[in-house]
């Protein structure tokens, strides 16, 4: 497990290098899901393997986490991760640190059962827990700027480009 002095020694040295070469923080990963069995997908980037699958009221088979588990979770580790991180930079003590993420959404809209249902979420929402012997405003202080750079929580507050490449019997069309 790494300290917290190691993190913070990757950190800068990331920072520095980036200062540096700019171009190498603009990067692309691919991640691909594969229907392998009913609702079951298998998820794959690079070494990493998960899956996903709906609960059998779903029609699923419940072998592994729903989508909206595996979305909720990004989130909820990312803010995590992230608190931990600048928590290491600015020299703040956490004891204890957990981040529980809610989702309001109404299952009608994914089965099309009304154009003003929206499929996604009505409304998100994170309850951050932290136990450590710091002031509160360097805690404040340490929130504002973990969320303030939380790729994640700005994937779920931001619209963003969006665009499908469909291969149909191995032909790309650009739509």
């Amino acid at each position: 497990m790494a300290n917290p002095e190691t993190i913070r020694e990757i950190v800068e040295r990331n920072i520095k290098m980036l200062t540096m070469k700019p171009t190498r923080g603009f990067l692309t990963c691919t991640t691909r899901a594969r229907l392998t069995d009913g609702l079951r997908c298998e998820i794959e980037e690079g070494d990493w393997r998960l899956a996903a699958d709906m609960p059998a009221k779903a029609g699923g088979d419940e072998t592994a986490p729903t989508p909206g588990t595996l979305g909720r979770a990004a989130l909820a580790s990312c803010l995590t991760i992230g608190i931990a991180m600048w928590a290491v930079r600015l020299k703040v003590s956490i004891a204890a640190l957990e981040v529980e993420v809610e989702a309001d959404f109404n299952a009608r809209g994914e089965l099309g059962m009304g154009e003003d249902i929206r499929p996604g979420y009505e409304a998100v929402r994170y309850v951050v827990s932290i136990d450590s012997p710091a002031p509160k405003r360097d805690l404040l202080d340490l929130l504002d700027r973990a969320e303030r750079h939380s790729p994640y929580l700005d994937v779920f507050g931001r619209p963003m480009a969006l665009s499908r490449v469909l291969r149909l019997n191995g032909q790309e069309t650009r739509q």
